[in-house]
């Protein structure tokens, strides 16, 4: 069914129109580019589909946006605006025998004279081999191929693909925008029977998504509700819809990215909303716990040497606890992180202690700080002079610890924030130390 929107596959050409019994988003489809809502920056007249009408010739490109936000619509018109045979196949359906056959078909289509513009929806799920069969037909000019995809196309598409395609990035509907939407619903069907707040609350319960909000919509109208309803009552007439979340997907790694420079940001508010969209989307609370652990030690740190404990013991109570009820522990580590002082020092440190390890390669230590248990190993020097701190004035006896063809190197820098400072304090005496028993 062709439709307003992405994601069904259109089934007829611009001159049929819709039935009268046909779902209002396929009543309500488009016309012509400029009916596409939401998506001027790529159609109108500086935007790059706008550009391609405006010279009459389109190249491949693929089409990245959240469901619901006109993929297939601006496709089936992008070959009408230039006079191209439009052939539409699904990657969730369509197999090999199917590219084949549409290939042959545009071969047979070019030598007629007759151009072929190829949509691909879903086209992320063609494995890679699948991709690469494009290349030779894109390459020749047999096809343009416009694909679709909700995924992120540098993870999910063949680079090779990727090189010959322009990906252009469709947005999540706005409020605006889906308000155009009901207003052209309201032109065809009449009034909804909702309140102006109800009306409201069905645009944002929409989540970007013009399609959803044009089947509720039309379930509103369905239902020939007598007295307008507001929006508890609209709540309670419609199903909840469920946040878009694919935790192997994009989703997945914008939210936990978000999550993370909230936290990093001490921004309590914004870290408890990520977090809050991960877990009512049905994200593992162990992911969850995992990363706020590795956060207490990669941005905490020393600063706040407790946090890493807060983790730990919130991660204990969710295993003990489950869920819902667990879930308040993560609440609390989460908060604690993003009150907490912050200091990287740790990381740095550790990176740059790896490098140096990996470039020094296999320098011995000095001889006096070597276990010495064989008396072979005395006797060549293992041990000798080693300096017991514990018998050193304040404990503390300044030795050399470094290889002896290496100078000693800083990869901590603590920060002077929370407990940090302290630790500044200890090392500034330390060194004080050191520098009066080498006399300096």
């Amino acid at each position: 069914m062709a439709d307003l929107f992405a994601g069904d596959m259109p089934a007829q050409p611009k001159t049929d129109e819709p039935s009268a019994d046909a779902p209002l988003a396929d009543r309500l489809r488009p016309r012509d580019l400029s009916e596409v809502v939401g998506q001027e920056h790529i159609t109108g007249p500086e935007g790059a589909i706008g550009r391609m009408v405006a010279a009459g010739r389109l190249s491949s490109m693929i089409l990245w946006g959240p469901p619901g936000t006109g993929k297939t619509s601006t496709a089936r018109l992008l070959a009408d605006s230039v006079g191209m045979r439009f052939v539409a196949i699904s990657a969730v359906f369509s197999g090999v025998a199917d590219l084949k056959k549409a290939f042959a078909e545009a071969e047979v289509a070019t030598k007629a004279g007759q151009r072929t513009l190829l949509f691909v929806d879903e086209i992320h799920r063609f494995n890679r081999a699948q991709q690469d069969g494009f290349l030779p037909f894109v390459e020749k000019g047999t096809v343009t191929l416009v694909g679709a995809t909700t995924e992120n196309p540098s993870f999910e598409l063949n680079a090779a693909l990727l090189s010959r395609a322009q990906v252009l990035i469709l947005r999540r509907l706005d409020a605006d925008a889906l308000g155009r939407l009901l207003d052209k619903a309201e032109a065809l069907e009449g009034p909804l029977p909702i309140t102006p707040a109800a009306r409201e609350a069905l645009i944002q319960s929409a989540d970007g998504d013009g399609r959803f909000l044009l089947n509720q919509a039309e379930t509103l109208y369905a239902a020939k509700i007598k007295e307008p309803l507001d929006p508890a009552g609209l709540g309670a007439f419609l199903q909840r819809r469920v946040a878009v979340y694919d935790k192997d997907r994009e989703g997945h790694y914008n939210l936990i990215s978000a999550l993370h420079k909230s936290l990093r940001g001490s921004d309590p508010q914004a870290a408890l909303y990520y977090m809050a969209r991960m877990l009512t989307a049905g994200e593992e609370p162990l992911y969850v716990l995992r990363r706020l652990v590795r956060f207490a030690s990669e941005d905490v740190g020393l600063a706040d040497p407790e946090a890493l404990v807060q983790c730990l013991a919130a991660k204990e109570a969710y295993d003990f606890l489950g869920s819902p009820e667990g879930e308040l522990a993560i609440v609390q580590a989460c908060l604690y992180l993003a009150t907490a002082p912050k200091s990287n020092a740790a990381y740095a440190a550790q990176k740059a202690a790896w490098k140096s390890a990996r470039e020094t390669g296999s320098l011995m230590p000095p001889q006096n700080i070597l276990n010495a248990p064989t008396k072979l190993m005395k006797d060549i020097g293992y041990g000798k002079d080693y300096a017991y701190d514990h018998d050193a004035d304040e404990g503390f006896s300044g030795a050399d610890y470094w290889p002896e063809d290496m100078a000693p190197q800083t990869f901590y820098k603590p920060v002077e924030r929370g407990f940090e400072r302290q630790v500044i304090e200890r090392m500034a005496y330390w060194d004080k130390l050191s520098a009066k028993r080498r006399g300096e």
